[in-house]
This record gives structure tokens, sequence and C-alpha cells, in this order.
């Protein structure tokens, strides 16, 4: 495929505000909540042996210390500093900063695997948690690959369709109930749309198949547009409804504070899909309107 220097400032564009809302999503989850470190570092299976052989500190003393609790706790905010870091510097970043992009933006990305693999361990090691989350630690390595890589479009594109299809699709694992569906989702759809509980578990499961159908969708040429179309708009919603769905007049702040970087986290999920139809559609109506960063890539 062969691009134009607009077009490719378009798509690197999507990218850095993708990889940007990422970033500063974790960051802010890092420094003022928290991240599920604990569920690796307080694992006694893995950790007792190596803690009472190195440490010489018996695994209950580990555990109920206070100065070991603050060690993490202050590492866990440190990690988010490096997230912000990692934000403002996929917003300054140029094709001559390799050496800057490689650590920040590929550093951020092993972070955010990491992150996932935690989650997946949280959550009694479903492979499906984990590949949820495809989009998010693969959004920086994408960008990586159009800003210092000479790899062919395609195979970049390849490689977004690939993340769309697992995010999607896992999320339809919890939709459909494979796995246990979340109270979250539930409420989500209560607190957004005025019907009764029985019918939002209906429209989950049948959100869920849609999930399915669009991650093969989206690689058959005749209805692929369509398919990221439906990948835009509903990946779009169901990251705004973290905070819609959550969100109370009475306890604005707080409604705000924990989620608000859930919705940023997510938008991707809508700007990657994106990202595929502009390179397929650059010439897309409702696109005209959309301010571009300008000179981030010339060809």
């Amino acid at each position: 495929m062969t691009q134009s220097s607009d077009l490719r400032d378009k798509l690197i564009s999507i990218l850095k505000l993708s990889t940007f809302l990422i970033f500063l999503g974790r960051a802010y989850q890092h420094i003022v909540w928290d991240a599920p470190y604990r569920t690796f570092l307080w694992d006694e299976a893995i950790l007792k042996g190596v803690v009472e052989n190195t440490f010489g500190v018996t695994w209950n003393d580990y555990v109920t210390s206070l100065s070991a609790a603050n060690t993490i706790s202050f590492s866990i905010k440190t990690i988010g500093v490096f997230y912000l870091l990692c934000a403002i510097v996929t917003l300054l970043i140029k094709p001559n900063m390799k050496k800057l992009g490689k650590f920040f933006l590929l550093g951020g990305s092993i972070g955010l695997f990491i992150l996932a693999i935690l989650y997946c361990k949280e959550k009694f090691l479903h492979v499906g948690q984990f590949f949820e989350y495809m989009i998010q630690f693969m959004t920086p390595v994408l960008l990586y690959m159009m800003l210092f890589t000479s790899l062919e479009f395609k195979k970049i594109r390849l490689i977004a369709l690939i993340a769309i299809a697992l995010t999607f699709s896992c999320h339809g694992l919890y939709a459909v109930g494979y796995y246990p569906r979340p109270g979250t989702f539930i409420d989500m759809t209560l607190n957004t749309l005025p019907i009764s509980e029985p019918s939002a578990h209906v429209m989950l499961k049948i959100a869920g198949i849609l999930d399915f159908v669009v991650a093969i969708a989206i690689f058959i040429p005749r209805i692929s547009y369509a398919a990221l179309v439906y990948a835009f708009i509903w990946g779009g919603l169901t990251a705004t409804a973290r905070l819609v769905g959550h969100f109370h007049i009475e306890f604005l702040w707080n409604s705000f504070s924990q989620w608000t970087w859930e919705m940023l986290i997510r938008l991707p999920h809508a700007l990657i899909p994106l990202f595929v139809l502009v390179a397929d559609r650059p010439d897309m109506r409702f696109l005209k309107g959309i301010p571009f960063w300008k000179g981030t890539q010339t060809v």
C-alpha cells in the first residue's frame, strides 16, 4: 500500500492520540488508585521461597510488614510516573527520536503487557482476560513501527486487525457469559439505558455475539468496512459507558476520578478501528472536520 505524506500523518496522529490516552489513563490509575501487582508480590506459592531465602524473613512477616506494603505502594506510583512520561513523550516524539521512542514506547508497551498478565492472573488465569488488553499493549508498538521502522504498512494493518479481533472477541467471552459476566457490565447497561435487568443480560449476550462477528468480519474485504465502522462506534460507546454508567452528580469528583481513567484506556478500542478505516478509506466524509497533528512524518 502506497501512502501519501498527508495520509501517513493522519494515521500517526490517530496512533499518537490512542497511545497518549492509554499511558495517561494508566498513569492516573497507578498514581492515584492502584494496580494488581500484589496479585504476584503476595503470591505465597511463587514467592515464599524467594522471600525467606533472600531476605531472611518469614512469609507472614513479609505480607504483614508495613514497610514492605509502603515500598510496594511507592513502586506502583513510580511506575505511574513512568507512564506519565510515556504519555508526554508520545505527544512530542518525532521520527528522528528513535532511541527515545524505543525506551518510552516499547518500554511502556512492555509495562502494559506485564499489567495484562497480572490482570489475567487476578482473574483466575482466564486467557481471554489477557487478550482483551491486546489493543492497549500493542498500540504503542504500532506507533513505534509507523514512526521508526520500514515495515510494510499492510503488515502493520494486519497487526492492528489482529489486536482488534482479539480484544473484541475476548470482550465477547465475558458478554455472552463464557466467563462469569462482570457485574459492572450489568450496572453500566442499567445505568445508561432504560431497560430491566433481564433485558440487560439479553442485550449483553447479543453484543457479545456481535463482538465475535466483528472479529471475523474485519478480515473479509467485502464487509470489513462495515465491521470496522461498528467496531469504531461500539468501542467508543463501551469506553464512554465506563464514565457515564458510573456517574453520580452527588459524587461528582469521585465519579470523574474513579472512572475517567477507565474510559481513557478503552477509547483506543474505537481509535484503532478508526486507524484501519482511515488507511482503507482516507476520503471518509466524517473525517473532514477532525483536526490532526501536522508534520509528524514525511515520505
